[in-house]
């Protein structure tokens, strides 16, 4: 794989822009480091578009500043940046063979014929394309024509990659196929990449990092696991997976969750670095947080209004007994729709988040 030289970490510092009175990034402030992966997720409207094009120069920033290292970039035109490029719609030449588009930015560069093209060949083949160079690129498959797409951005030996919805055009079982390999090429690329995707499963497949925008705001940058497990806010735990947020009573590691006479204790936890909420506040429930008790255990009833098969797991939703509907998710498929369960805590914390 070819790499960039001395790669440098990537930095937005309190980005902000305007288009008239809607503000598009708001004070705005991420880094990526070399060889991390950050996706960008959000929202239509949330800014996130508007951001990669900010740090790919197509845009300028009316306040703050694009760093590479020490260097300020954010009044560089996108072709001094250094960047490697992967758009949505992947952008090839249909006139060009597979070897001639992946060359194409070599050639813009004053790379001589033979050895642009001999490049573009060694990226191709780490890319798994090997095979490939010269046939037409409409008569690729949508995966192989993004990593068409991937290699022309590579074979510059990029300081950053910068990549829009990659897997967007990819039907499902290509797109869950395909994840591995790009964050495999991307990792392998050694340098900061940033990329914009509307797909929570994509984020979380491909991403080491996530930072959620809302309105041009960003809510929270973290691991998938912490965004998905420690939410900071409301906004967050709604945005991210599937949840449920109900009012309970909290202690520093404990919260109770009452239903009329009926209450169930989970053990809590909280976004890093945040201060835990105390007193009356709510607790984010996911799929896993509850399961059907199968031994008479003490709980709280509720009946189930939905039954829906994902494969080794069912997935139901119950109504408790002040009309809240809570998701569990269970290895028991022997429950049906009408059937009266009574729920318990899961084996996992649940998040505490500001009521």
């Amino acid at each position: 794989m070819i790499k960039a030289p001395q790669a440098a970490a990537l930095t937005l510092r309190n980005i902000g822009k305007r288009f008239g009175d809607y503000v598009a990034v708001d004070d705005v402030s991420l880094t990526v480091a070399p060889g991390e992966l950050v996706a960008l997720i959000g929202a239509s409207g949330s800014g996130k578009t508007t951001t990669l094009r900010i740090v790919a120069g197509y845009e300028s920033p009316d306040s703050g500043s694009i760093l590479l290292g020490d260097a300020d970039i954010t009044r560089l035109p996108p072709q001094k940046r250094g960047f490697g490029m992967v758009f949505q719609h992947y952008a090839l030449f249909p006139q060009m063979p597979v070897v001639e588009n992946v060359a194409f930015g070599l050639e813009a560069r004053g790379v001589g014929k033979t050895e642009r093209l001999a490049k573009a060949r060694e990226v191709l083949a780490s890319v798994g394309l090997e095979g490939r160079a010269d046939r037409a690129v409409q008569n690729l498959s949508g995966g192989e024509q993004q990593r068409v797409a991937l290699a022309r951005a590579l074979v510059i030996e990029p300081k950053a990659l910068l990549l829009d919805e990659p897997l967007s055009n990819l039907d499902p079982t290509l797109r869950q196929t395909t994840r591995e390999d790009l964050r495999a090429q991307l990792h392998s690329a050694g340098v900061p990449a940033l990329f914009v995707t509307h797909d929570q499963e994509d984020a979380f497949a491909v991403a080491d990092r996530i930072a959620l925008l809302k309105q041009g705001k960003l809510l929270q940058t973290g691991t998938p696991e912490e965004l998905y497990n420690c939410p900071l806010s409301r906004d967050v735990a709604s945005f991210i997976g599937r949840a449920v947020i109900v009012p309970a009573q909290v202690t520093e590691s404990a919260a109770v969750l009452r239903v009329g006479e009926q209450s169930i204790l989970f053990q809590a936890t909280h976004a890093p670095g945040a201060q835990p909420p105390r007193g009356q506040s709510a607790i984010v429930l996911r799929p896993h947080s509850l399961r059907i008790a199968e031994n008479g255990a003490k709980g709280l009833s509720g009946k189930i209004s939905e039954r829906r098969f994902t494969g080794s797991l069912v997935m139901y939703r119950v109504r408790l007994g002040d009309g809240a509907v809570v998701e569990v998710e269970s290895k028991n498929h022997s429950y049906h729709e009408n059937d009266s369960v009574m729920l318990v805590p899961g084996e996992k914390a649940v998040a505490v988040i500001d009521g």
